[in-house]
């Protein structure tokens, strides 16, 4: 089971991006949904998430205000608005699903049993 990310690119400082992330061949909307990021040399760490019914949705406080998870379970697709773009957002952003329970820590990449490959976002001042 794969999920596919896409939506990444070379944008400057300001600028607006929106990454997909959608799962083929299954439907996850049991599923918390969430984006994690990487930047070069640094560990992954959470960016977003968003419970199965969209009810329940959590930012790193780093993208607070500027990010927006949203998903849309018809088409098996999870969304990651992201404005007001800045160059320590250059990283390569992963989506991941893990199964929805109430207490689960969204923030924990432990949670999430499927990922996806990777979109690179790289943000120039």
């Amino acid at each position: 089971v794969q999920l596919q990310a896409s939506g990444g690119g070379l944008v400057q400082a300001g600028d607006s991006l929106r990454l997909s992330c959608t799962t083929p061949g299954r439907t996850f909307r049991t599923y918390a949904m969430a984006w994690f990021r990487q930047a070069a040399g640094k560990e992954r760490e959470f960016v977003a998430a968003i419970s199965w019914s969209g009810g329940s949705i959590y930012y790193a406080e780093t993208v607070r205000g500027r990010f927006t998870i949203s998903r849309d379970n018809y088409k098996n697709t999870v969304y990651l608005q992201m404005n007001s773009l800045k160059p320590e957002d250059t990283a390569e952003y992963y989506c991941a699903a893990g199964p929805w329970t109430p207490l689960m820590n969204v923030r924990l990449g432990v949670e999430y049993d499927y990922w996806g490959q990777g979109t690179q976002v790289t943000v120039s001042s």
